[in-house]
């Protein structure tokens, strides 16, 4: 492609920069006027019930980018983690454009447009191991890496202006046990070649040293569960088919059966089966099956290791699942490690596991999990196959992504940079700069609604969850005089706190004056009354609201 003067390359973070989830990094090449764009990774946060109370799914606000969506050629998927693949079936109709992914993301992404009702609306383009798109001016490479999931790909895009590597999610791992080995040939050509930018995961930038082996975690897993005596359950990411692999392995030396127990098992097994992985994977019970069974016969492999209350660990450690129990003689494995804001929910799971009786093994006592992230011993091997003359952070919380710009910098990579979500950062030869600031955000899914952060919901729950609701209706006949008792409901207000609002309530409508005040006068009297009341009562402040009703 030729090169004009005024042609410029940048990139653009959505999501993922400055948080552990949610990428989205869009990639621009053209005149300022006239940029074409790809889109690397479409991806999700959780809700967490302390702070979203209510919201499901966290999804980047691309509202800026939609309106370029002429312009848009793609959305190209690195791998099919959740934070890197959950919003395409939410948020494509914002785009409309191809998709590529390698089989396996492939598959995943199916699933969830299937649940969309987008299956015969968008077919995803699959592209082989070590393919090769040429996508307008971009050239992309699918470079194979290895992460904790099958199929995870580097990208090497290249341009007139230079080439990028994005490394999406990645690890070295010399035995991977399930997919391939990371292509360090591959990246050794690329340094040979020219590296204009490394755009690398930060997840484990402060984390000395290797991530570890699949295989040294299998290993482990087989030492301890050949201890264990009771009934044993295994919770890990439901997407690491390796560990997977490992746990109903180890199960079957030991003389166990496996049954998968949560929704997510069960697809992530059929999508990996589906593509050629698992194919010696031991056959599974059913729950009602495995329950059958002598205690020294099962494992369970359980969905719900980050303290999802939905989840199927959480549902056995209340007691409340149909077809799976544990108690005194059982042992829950952790295989996974612990996501940062999940570590109360995750200790609480562990108290009422422990409250059952059932004795709780994680990796803070053994070597039964790995993570599929970089620590700085791989980063710097991976600066130093590529030798980049730009350093972008990505995929990280701000302490990771400055952590991995300074390590970055002590490896002599001349220019390391942090950038924010919004940040439009322009990349080129000698010098990476951030020459704009585009409108980003993030949009909540709630229940099956789109909205804004901004709308105020997730506040307004926690502000319930707090202190509660007074709901007071006041009915008003036609001469604006009080013509009935009011109705006062108190939702989630302590009994003592009722009195002192009914009073208070009642004491400001024998004040009422209807020649006086009118309606909206009334109704904020009456408001502020009964939350005062209230705080004076109990300390809080509840939500109040107050309706008139005419006769």
């Amino acid at each position: 492609m030729t090169r004009h003067a005024t042609d410029e390359l940048v990139l653009l973070p959505l999501g993922g920069a400055g948080e552990i989830g949610m990428n989205f990094n869009a990639y621009g090449f053209g005149p300022e006027d006239g940029r074409k764009w790809i889109v690397v990774d479409c991806g999700v946060l959780f809700g967490r019930e302390g702070n979203t109370p209510g919201i499901d799914l966290i999804l980047p606000d691309i509202s800026w980018l939609a309106e370029r969506r002429d312009d848009v050629l793609a959305i190209v998927a690195t791998h099919a983690h959740e934070d890197h693949i959950g919003a395409i079936h939410l948020l494509w109709p914002m785009l409309r454009c191809p998709v590529y992914a390698t089989p396996f993301t492939a598959r995943m992404i199916e699933g969830k447009l299937e649940e969309a009702g987008l299956r015969e609306r968008l077919k995803i383009n699959i592209v082989p191991l070590h393919g090769r798109l040429k996508l307008g001016p971009f050239d992309v490479e699918f470079v194979s890496i290895t992460h904790s999931i099958p199929e995870p790909n580097a990208l090497a895009i290249r341009t007139p202006l230079g080439t990028v590597v994005h490394t999406g999610d990645w690890k070295l791992d010399p035995e991977p046990l399930i997919g391939e080995s990371t292509d360090a040939n591959a990246f050794r050509r690329l340094g040979d070649e020219g590296v204009l930018a490394l755009v690398c995961d930060s997840t484990n930038a402060l984390v000395e040293g290797e991530s570890g082996s699949e295989a040294k975690v299998r290993e482990a897993l087989s030492t301890l569960i050949g201890t264990l005596k009771g009934r044993v359950a295994v919770t890990a990411f439901a997407s690491n088919v390796a560990r997977l692999d490992s746990v109903a392995k180890v199960a079957k030396a030991h003389g166990r059966e496996v049954a998968l127990v949560g929704r997510a098992m069960h697809k992530i097994v059929a999508a990996a089966r589906d593509t050629g992985y698992l194919a010696d994977f031991p056959n599974v019970l059913d729950e009602e099956e495995a329950a059958e069974l002598p205690p020294h016969r099962v494992l369970y492999l359980c969905t719900g290791s980050q303290g999802e209350w939905r989840a199927a660990l959480s549902r056995i450690a209340a007691g409340d699942h149909p077809n799976v129990k544990l108690g005194p003689g059982d042992a829950v494995v952790f295989s996974s490690r612990i996501i940062p804001g999940n570590e109360l929910a995750i200790f609480e799971l562990h108290n009422k596991l422990a409250g059952l009786g059932v004795e709780v093994l994680s990796a803070e006592d053994h070597f039964v999990h790995a993570s599929g992230h970089p620590a700085r011993g791989e980063l710097a091997q991976m600066y130093r196959w590529t030798r980049p003359q730009i350093a972008v952070p990505v995929h990280g919380e701000l302490r990771h992504m400055h952590a991995h710009a300074r390590l970055a910098e002590s490896l002599q990579v001349p220019q390391a940079v942090n950038v924010e979500n919004g940040h439009l950062l322009r990349l080129a030869p000698g010098r990476a700069q951030v020459i704009d600031e585009t409108p980003s955000g993030r949009i909540h899914l709630d229940g099956q609604v789109l909205v804004a952060e901004g709308a105020g919901l997730a506040r307004a729950r926690r502000s319930l969850a707090f202190a509660g609701m007074i709901a007071i209706t006041l009915v008003l006949d036609s001469k604006d005089r009080v013509a009935a008792d009011p109705t006062i409901i108190l939702e989630g207000i302590p009994e003592p706190v009722h009195e002192a609002v009914r009073s208070a309530v009642e004491g400001a409508l024998r004040r009422y004056n209807s020649k006086r005040d009118d309606e909206e006068k009334l109704r904020e009297t009456v408001r502020r009354i009964a939350r005062g009341a209230a705080e004076d009562a109990w300390g809080k402040k509840p939500v109040t609201r107050v309706e008139v009703v005419r006769l």
